[in-house]
């Protein structure tokens, strides 16, 4: 061979010399693996015995130099496998250094077999040297590679490294997350977080549990506008979030019972006139309760409510007596009359974007014919008044009839869902609290009994929560109205004719009527009496037990206690 003679060649070949640079930079220990020495006794079989102490070697110095390339070429490469995740393999830059140095390559091909990555001592070659730590650790993290000479261990805390899966490490989802402030009666508020698809009965169940109330499926979310004097009760299905960003900043919600909310689904007849009822089919005679219900429900169906209402004018204090139809479409108005042709019906609202409140504020502020003021307001409109459209009964069962019939004609069958749930549940129901009672009843006659003094019998019953103190009779108008005209819903007061005496303030078809309760004195002992003294009790409670399992000289039984709550 013609390089054998020329030692001094490969010293001084420019290659030669920056390839010794680049690994003398390198650790003794980087350059000792494991196929080394291997590789280079099998190339060489032939030359030990030519070869002398005094002598240099040169085929084996070359061998030496290719081999320990060799090393190098495979740890740069596997280098660049981690990096680039598998796409760059060590065959590439084997292929590149042969190319660009054919007269090397060809000896590297004489003298050194070639490694692949099946063979086996490509395999302990792979698993046995030093890794470049460093280079590890600067690869991205989305990769999440393992460098092959590290051991498949399991880690035993997996929660620990990943904060994304772990419930105390993981980062606190702040935009699913939603400030709502709900107030009560009595003007406390209470601040509650609650996720953005959290509807209005899942907030009221919150309240019931925090507040420590009795759960008896009545209480309602109600959204109340003080500036425009306007407030309506939140359906259950509604989302409190949503509700919250169409109000204005003086907006808020109160936390309040309303008994009425479903008792259409009980007693319908109640709350929807025959005459104010007209089916798309005439029918004769009355209507039964069953279809009645279904029209409304059935989306097939068009029932529509008609009948006179006052329209007050936009930008006028003056009021319009129009004959109204009320259908699934909408609400109209006829030009002429009572005709229900087309060419003689107007529209006033859509039921889809705008939902009916009832009007608080009174007669006074829009100078109203009457004290039955309800109004519709579009969901885009927050305080402008220019976009309401007030509307007033002559009555309260017409109120009552239409803006039931609003809801039922806008939501349907899911209202009727609404209502069902409690009921499902009304069986497994747990209540937090209970009203104070007795353990140990009094007789009607009130013979004295151990357990309560006779001192107690005048202030007992100031902890119950049908009694409202030293209310004005017009707040325990107000607090009846805004809990539902139900039948059977009252309240107890102190008298402010008679300072020894109390009033029941009780609903029935929503009408409100007052009882006075007077104490009767007789043997030293008093009694109150709500029939000049034919039936006598020691004391309130045993006056209310009674009044709600017989009717007595009441129009109907005590059934729902008027509640304000304190959060």
């Amino acid at each position: 061979m013609a390089l054998a003679g020329c030692p001094d060649y490969f010293l001084r070949h420019p290659n030669y010399q920056e390839r010794m640079e680049r690994t003398s930079s390198r650790r003794p220990e980087e350059l000792m693996v494991s196929g080394f020495q291997r590789s280079a006794s099998q190339s060489l079989p032939h030359h030990h015995a030519a070869s002398t102490d005094d002598d240099v070697d040169l085929e084996q110095l070359v061998n030496d130099m290719n081999s320990s390339m060799e090393s190098v070429q495979s740890t740069q490469a596997e280098t660049s496998l981690l990096l680039n995740n598998g796409h760059v393999h060590a065959s590439h830059h084997q292929h590149h250094h042969l190319s660009a140095h054919p007269g090397q390559g060809q000896i590297h091909r004489r003298h050194t077999p070639s490694l692949r990555p099946s063979s086996p001592s490509r395999e302990r070659l792979k698993h046995s040297q030093p890794m470049h730590i460093q280079a590890v650790r600067c690869l991205k993290e989305e990769h999440q590679l393992r460098p092959a000479s590290l051991p498949a261990i399991p880690n035993p805390f997996p929660e620990l490294c990943s904060p994304a899966g772990s419930p105390v490490l993981s980062p606190i989802q702040t935009s699913d997350s939603h400030i709502v402030k709900v107030w009560s009666e009595d003007g406390a508020g209470k601040v509650v977080e609650i996720p953005a698809d959290m509807t209005a009965r899942d907030v009221c169940q919150l309240l019931v549990y925090k507040s420590h109330c009795v759960d008896d499926n009545a209480w309602s979310l109600v959204e109340h506008h003080p500036v425009l004097g306007l407030e309506r009760c939140l359906e259950d299905h509604e989302l409190v979030v949503q509700v919250q960003a169409s109000m204005s900043s003086d907006s808020k919600f109160l936390f309040r019972k309303n008994y009425a909310k479903y008792e259409f689904f009980r007693n319908p007849l109640n709350f929807f006139p025959e005459h104010m009822v007209a089916l798309c089919h005439e029918s004769d005679g009355s209507i039964p309760q069953a279809q009645l219900l279904q029209n409304f429900l059935n989306s097939s169906s068009c029932p529509e409510i008609q009948g006179y209402l006052y329209v007050k004018e936009p930008g006028r204090k003056s009021w319009k007596k129009l004959y109204m139809f009320l259908r699934r479409s909408g609400l109209y108005y006829s030009t002429k009359g009572t005709s229900k042709e087309p060419r003689h019906l107007q529209v006033l609202s859509d039921l889809e974007d705008s939902n009916i409140y009832t009007i608080i504020t009174g007669r006074k502020l829009y100078n109203a014919p009457a004290d039955y003021q309800f109004c519709i307001k579009p969901n885009k409109a927050r305080s402008d008044c220019k976009e309401l459209k007030i509307l007033c009964a002559e009555d309260e069962q017409s109120r009552t009839c239409w803006m039931t019939a609003f809801r039922l004609l806008k939501y349907g069958i899911v209202l009727y869902q609404n209502y069902n749930v409690p009921q499902h549940r009304k069986a497994n129901n747990t209540s937090f609290s209970a009203p104070v009672k007795r353990t140990h009843r009094m007789n009607v006659l009130g013979s004295p009994s151990p357990l309560h003094p006779s001192t107690l019998n005048t202030v007992i019953h100031r902890t119950q929560v049908w009694f409202h103190g030293r209310i004005m009779r017009e707040e325990a108008h107000k607090m009846i109205i805004q809990q539902g005209q139900v039948d059977g819903l009252f309240l107890l007061r102190d008298s402010q004719s008679n300072p020894k005496a109390f009033v029941l303030t009780l609903c029935h078809h929503q009408k409100i009527r007052h009882f006075q309760i007077l104490p009767v004195e007789e043997d030293g002992q008093v009694f109150f009496s709500l029939d000049d003294g034919a039936t006598k009790f020691t004391d309130l409670i045993h006056l209310v037990e009674f009044y709600q399992l017989n009717r007595g000289v009441l129009p109907c039984k005590l059934k729902h206690p008027c509640t304000a709550v304190a959060l």
